[in-house]
């Protein structure tokens, strides 16, 4: 039996991750016809731990790069127009900030909004598959090593089996990545990261009237926060987050 090496593949731009960083990269470059490869080792729809939570800017950067991608995602994506924040002492407490002063439901816009993950990210990774044929995606395929060379980067999953060669390499796969670790040599330093948890519920009410998403600081989780954000139907987000380090301590406890 005849085995073939492995096809290299070569590109201009080779981005590893289709997040939001990595999707809009890949839009835009598509955009300005410059041809890339997008690596992700998940395969799509697939969730992260989030709060879920989108500011106006992000429509703002859709419509930039194309505005009926903007307009599909205003039409088409399930999502909470959300106002403002409001901010809960460890007292009890409370502030509303509006994203807008004096804003008007009837005549304004709205300045930010709350949708889930899976489903934002979902959304960016279809926009992809409809861009040209300047954007190559690969799901299902981790990017494990990295080559540097005069030439650019050569990139390959552990086996060999999957290999880019760019001229430019855009990271966005997150600070856990192969590359933050190795090649970056980023380490983590517990005491400046946090751990959050995130779940979602159903038939929940009393929240602020106008879905103003809502952050909780706890005396038990200073500095970190406990957070409720609306969603359509009903439902809420809700997470927390604490240092590390606290996560530690209470372990071993």
């Amino acid at each position: 039996m005849l085995i073939l090496p492995p096809v290299m593949i070569e590109t201009e731009v080779c981005i590893i991750g289709a997040g939001p960083g990595g999707a809009t990269a890949a839009l835009q470059l598509n955009k300005l016809g410059i041809p890339c490869v997008v690596v992700d080792k998940a395969v799509f729809p697939r969730d992260k731990v989030c709060g879920d939570g989108l500011s106006g800017k992000v429509i703002m950067h859709l419509q930039r790069i194309d505005p009926e991608m903007a307009q599909r995602f205003r039409d088409t994506v399930e999502k909470e127009d959300s106002w403002g924040v409001r901010f809960v002492s460890p007292g009890r407490l409370h502030i509303d900030v509006p994203y807008k002063p004096n804003y008007s439901k009837e005549s304004d816009k709205p300045a930010g909004f709350v949708c889930k993950r899976i489903v934002f990210d979902n959304f960016l990774v279809q926009e992809l598959k409809r861009a040209d044929n300047n954007v190559r995606l690969f799901e299902g395929v981790s990017i494990d090593k990295y080559e540097l060379t005069d030439e650019g980067y050569i990139v390959s999953d552990s086996k060999g089996d999957f290999k880019v060669k760019s001229k430019l390499l855009l990271v966005a796969n997150g600070a856990h990545s192969s590359f933050t670790k190795e090649v970056a040599g980023i380490r983590m330093e517990p005491k400046y990261y946090a751990a959050g948890i995130r779940a979602y519920y159903k038939g929940v009410t009393g929240t602020q009237q106008d879905s103003f998403i809502e952050l909780h600081f706890l005396k038990s989780l200073l500095p970190g926060y406990l957070w409720i954000f609306p969603l359509p139907n009903g439902e809420a987000n809700v997470g927390m987050d604490m240092l590390s380090d606290d996560v530690r301590t209470k372990k071993s406890t």
